[in-house]
């Protein structure tokens, strides 16, 4: 079994990528269940899918997996967007939200 060398939360566009470069003859059933899935979930370009990712980590002062959560929901008004930023447990601020969604916008 190999080691574990990086942890890291990355977006379904990510995972469809990295596992894009695979053979799938090579793929174990977890691999490929796994791929077939991001493939028909994934709906947005891997580099927009970091990119968001990363103006929503600096510009909202978001953690990598909170940033990953809207990355890969992509929530498109305030009232979607509130009902998952409530399960964090933090205070946003309205202008925050506001914030959060232009960037969605920009990337979609």
């Amino acid at each position: 079994m190999e080691e574990v060398k990086k942890k890291q939360s990355i977006s379904l566009s990510e995972v469809k990528e990295i596992l894009g470069k695979v053979d799938a003859e090579e793929m174990d059933q977890i691999q490929r269940w796994t791929y077939d899935y991001v493939s028909k979930f994934a709906k947005i370009d891997p580099k927009d899918a970091k990119e968001m990712k990363k103006k929503l980590i600096k510009e909202c002062e978001l953690t990598e997996e909170e940033a990953v959560e809207i990355v890969n929901i992509r929530p498109s008004s305030l009232a979607e967007l509130r009902s998952f930023t409530f399960g964090w447990k933090k205070l946003i601020l309205a202008e925050t939200l506001e914030k959060m969604l232009k960037i969605i916008k920009e990337h979609s």
